[in-house]
């Protein structure tokens, strides 16, 4: 039995979240809490993958000095279209000769999936602490991947790689593809206008823009602001945090060091029953 200290009884978390999304909502429904389950954001491979097959064969037949990864999404993405492609093998062999850069846990997930590690981590999960790592690296003349997250073509990276003189590639192997159903979005937005949400959960940046865009469409956006208001938002990390606070909207709840699906749930149930 949970302790009351531990416990989410009675409390209402909504999940804005399609990967993942049972993973979270059981750890919070275990814990007692009632989750609102709401799949904002899908994931599809890049609708034209020969700009990714001629990256993976240019990767395999000279791989750069230094990978970064920017999610785990990406890699397993680039794995899958290998091997279809009858690559793989080549593509994990090429890769375990590349020192990898890795923005956070789920890209250092990603790779041990394959049996590798990465060389360095981010300072911070952020494209800050990517750049705050390679800060303290000699890149003039190397040759420096970028698997991007989504179709953000990360201008504030790729421009600080260009201006310390790396010769750069880099690869989108997926987008965001918006669901249709607008109405379960809806549905919150008034849910947490009500109060009826004690915390809403924000574990990307996609989910983010979908819902305010969403609220713009259906011209909602005050009572999405006077929802957010009203109930505590959860951030997974500090990328999420900023893009919240960038959009006005004050972050209660966040993990202090590891920015994952387990430490989020301990915040949010630490700050509740504080």
């Amino acid at each position: 039995m949970l302790k009351v200290s531990e416990s989410l009884k009675g409390k209402v978390i909504a999940v804005p979240e399609n990967r993942q999304l049972s993973l979270l909502s059981n750890m919070l429904s275990k814990r007692g809490a009632e989750v609102i389950s709401v799949p904002m954001v899908s994931i599809h491979d890049a609708p034209n993958s020969k700009p990714i097959l001629d990256w993976l064969e240019a990767f395999i037949n000279e791989p750069p000095d230094i990978l970064i990864l920017l999610t785990g999404e990406g890699l397993r993405r680039l794995i899958s279209l290998a091997e279809k492609n009858a690559l793989k093998t080549a593509f994990i062999d090429a890769l375990a000769t590349v020192d990898t850069l890795c923005r956070g846990p789920k890209p250092n997930q990603a790779l041990r999936e394959i049996g590798l590690d990465r060389k360095f981590d981010a300072e911070t999960p952020t494209t800050e602490g990517v750049i705050a790592r390679l800060d303290k690296l000699e890149i003039l003349g190397k040759g420096i991947a970028v698997q991007l997250y989504g179709e953000e073509p990360n201008v504030k990276l790729i421009s600080y790689l260009e201006k310390r003189g790396a010769k750069l590639s880099s690869v989108a192997p997926y987008v965001y593809a918006n669901k249709l159903d607008d109405e379960k979005i809806i549905e919150l937005i008034h849910a947490m206008r009500k109060g009826h949400v004690d915390v809403i959960a924000f574990t990307s940046q996609p989910q983010i823009t979908r819902l305010f865009k969403v609220a713009k469409q259906y011209q909602l956006e005050a009572e999405l602001r006077a929802g957010l208001d009203l109930c505590n938002v959860a951030a997974v990390g500090p990328l999420v945090k900023d893009v919240l606070n960038n959009k006005g909207i004050t972050v209660e709840i966040m993990p202090e060091r590891t920015f994952f699906m387990k430490p989020m749930v301990t915040a949010i149930v630490k700050f509740l029953n504080s």
